[in-house]
């Protein structure tokens, strides 16, 4: 079929014939996924999804649940400063609807508080419950909320505080930066695609949550990637159509080899984004899994919009659009490029050498699970956790429970004892009761010293879990140690299959892109330093304990596992877009019959400037998540900020023109048998006719 008059051309021309019906039928769009899409926030989970459901820890909790139709352990605390005030605030606890039983549990150890605890019915909307309470001791003096239910509770509405602040924060900078970069009329093209891809994300995920509970915090990587990407797409469509504009006018023409060339490059990149961030849907914990399928999503509809509001934008102001620049691509990045490549050897090995320097903090990362330090010290649910750990010791939860299944009531008195009796165990000399929840089902909570989730914790969950195997008792344990277990186990199970499907489809889609199995190859591996310096970024700031001020944030000696992994996938997903980018404009001047060194030259020429205005577009956007005041999303913004600009200004300026350099025809070898299979299923990136030319 003549490419001219295929169904995409047809749509193309369609699009900037009648670019006011376009854009009207884009806005309609976005008004009507404003209106259905916008509330999301409110539909997604706010709790959990940080350990795997079918792990032993989830598997306990359901079996205590099931025999006693109430939750485990307290989800509702509240310290009371007056004695006086005890009865009234078990009396009110207990009124409120989702509360089974309310009980004193002791003052604290200097006598400042009481605690009171609340046991919640299991299967009921928690957030609901929370939010009744608060609501119950609204106004009433001497009383601070807390507990996991209120931490939820209080954990979505920070998130939806620091999506506010993230988008006052970042649309300004980029609507002031996109004016810089894009000039005027150009800047237009960045924001309409930006809130399109939002919003048209948000009514993708409002639809996905019928079908699987999504975590809250995606909605921080839709608003900063979807920006991103946005701004990305945008300014490489709209200087490639600068381009063609002084080669063939402000026809149709000019908008049709735009998206030829530029167009199918951003396919490619969105196709590169999507499959890296969807591997984090391997791992089967939920917040993974929400961020991998928000990502994917974004991906694919930033890249919808930039391609049907590019031409629509472009019939509309046509040549109104043009700078009166050079783009013959001899500028400072070619002359840059050309610098580079006279000592590439020397240049490759001091850019590899101090990469792996930045890079190395990140192999002594230490693991932390998300506890109440992730949220501000302002919120009732933290300063009850500050003082439960500062004023009430031991005596405060009991963080190692265990659900065991029998019908024999001594073999289980047996391993109680035995339980309460291992290193780590709090009073062990004293064997604790297990409570008969009926049906067969017990109930034994063993009070741990120090943290809930600290190393004797740990240590108390590996103990009993072997004493069950070792005696063939039907035991399973949860708590917060056991899920920060359940979590670890997972993660090291699924990433081995998560980095094969990430390093295979990249590697795919950049076969596809450029027939060449070695590109492919040194783009993973120069993904891999960029993903290690933005990691060993956030080891050095928020495992160190560096800038607590400036952040406001509080070190707990390590970082969440899971948000290192978000992190790392985003980095290495932009690394690859840039570098796609790149290559498509280096692979479409080798079409054009440029020599090896000159075809990367002017492949940087022509897209230096755009990707390091991309780079610094992305990072504001993506970086807003610095602002909030959850830590771990603060480390996600950080990483990915340091990433992009690692990438665009050492990678692509140094590594890649030094590497392309010294490996010359090699960079696009591949076998034959390779090749004749990529000119069938390939797609060539330059102008149609001068490939025709050849």
């Amino acid at each position: 079929m003549d490419e001219k008059s295929s169904p995409i051309s047809r749509f193309v021309r369609l699009l900037h014939a009648a670019p006011r019906r376009s854009l009207l039928a884009v806005l309609l769009f976005v008004a009507l996924a404003g209106v259905f899409g916008g509330p999301v926030a409110g539909a997604l989970q706010t709790e959990g999804g940080f350990a795997p459901p079918d792990a032993e820890s989830s598997r306990a909790l359901e079996r205590i649940e099931a025999a006693t139709g109430l939750q485990p352990s307290a989800g509702v605390l509240v310290l009371v400063e007056s004695p006086a005030k005890v009865a009234d605030t078990v009396a009110t606890l207990s009124a409120v609807n989702g509360v089974a039983s309310a009980d004193p549990a002791g003052p604290a150890t200097d006598g400042s508080s009481t605690l009171v605890t609340a046991t919640l019915r299991a299967g009921l909307d928690e957030e609901k419950i929370a939010h009744d309470v608060l609501q119950a001791f609204d106004g009433r003096g001497g009383l601070t909320v807390g507990g996991e239910a209120v931490l939820g509770l209080q954990l979505g509405e920070q998130t939806e505080k620091d999506l506010t602040r993230a988008e006052l924060f970042a649309f300004p900078v980029l609507v002031l930066l996109s004016i810089l970069f894009f000039g005027g009329r150009g800047a237009v093209l960045p924001l309409v695609v930006g809130v399109t891809t939002v919003l048209g994300t948000f009514l993708a995920l409002l639809g996905v949550n019928q079908l699987y509970g999504l975590s809250i915090f995606a909605l921080n990587l839709v608003i900063g990637l979807g920006l991103g990407l946005a701004v990305d797409y945008s300014l490489f469509l709209l200087s490639r159509y600068r381009e063609e504009l002084t080669r063939q006018g402000d026809g149709a023409e000019a908008v049709l080899t735009t998206m030829r060339t530029a167009g199918r490059t951003v396919v490619y990149s969105a196709a590169t984004v999507a499959v890296a961030l969807a591997t984090l849907a391997v791992f089967p914990m939920g917040f993974l899994r929400s961020m991998g399928i928000a990502g994917a999503a974004v991906a694919v509809v930033a890249a919808l919009a930039s391609l049907i509001v590019s031409p629509a934008l472009f019939g509309l102001w046509g040549a109104k659009l043009a700078r009166h620049r050079r783009t013959s691509g001899e500028g400072r990045w070619y002359r840059f490029s050309h610098a580079v490549m006279r000592r590439p050897g020397v240049i490759a090995v001091a850019t590899a050498a101090v990469m792996l320097l930045l890079a190395a903090p990140a192999l002594r990362a230490n693991w932390t699970p998300v506890d109440e330090t992730i949220i501000p010290p302002s919120l009732s649910s933290r300063v009850v956790a500050d003082t439960l750990t500062e004023h009430y010791g031991t005596d405060a939860g009991t963080p190692v429970s265990v659900a065991v299944h029998s019908d024999d009531a001594a073999r289980v008195t047996d391993f109680a004892g035995a339980a309460s009796a291992l290193p780590g165990v709090a009073a062990g000399a004293e064997p604790t009761e297990p409570a008969d929840l009926g049906a067969g089902t017990w109930q034994l909570d063993l009070l741990v010293d120090g943290d809930a989730t600290g190393d004797q914790a740990r240590s108390v969950v590996n103990d009993v879990r072997d004493l069950a195997a070792d005696t063939g008792v039907d035991a399973l344990v949860t708590g917060p140690a056991a899920s920060f277990i359940d979590q670890q186990d997972a993660i090291a199970g699924t990433l081995p299959i998560a980095v094969t499907l990430l390093v295979a489809l990249t590697m795919l889609v950049l076969w596809l892109m450029t027939g060449s199995v070695v590109l492919p190859v040194k783009a993973v591996l120069m993904n891999v330093l960029t993903v290690g310096v933005s990691l060993g970024s956030i080891i050095v700031v928020y495992q160190d304990g560096r800038l607590t001020g400036l952040l406001g944030y509080t070190p707990n000696g390590g970082v969440e596992p899971t948000n290192f992994l978000v992190a790392a996938a985003l980095v290495f997903a932009l690394s690859t877009d840039y570098g796609v980018f790149l290559l498509g404009r280096i692979k479409e001047a080798r079409e054009e019959g440029l020599g090896e060194r000159e075809a990367v030259a002017s492949g940087l020429g022509r897209t230096g400037s755009i990707v390091t205005a991309a780079a610094i577009l992305l990072a504001v956007a993506i970086g807003a998540f610095s602002t909030s005041e959850i830590s771990f999303m603060q480390q996600i913004g950080i990483a990915t900020a340091v990433g992009v600009l690692v990438d665009a200004f050492i990678v692509r300026s140094l590594l890649v023109p030094a590497l392309m350099a010294l490996l010359g025809k090699w960079n696009w070898w591949s076998p034959m048998w390779l090749r004749r299979v990529h000119d069938k299923v390939g797609l060539s990136e330059g102008r149609p006719e001068l490939v025709l030319a050849r």
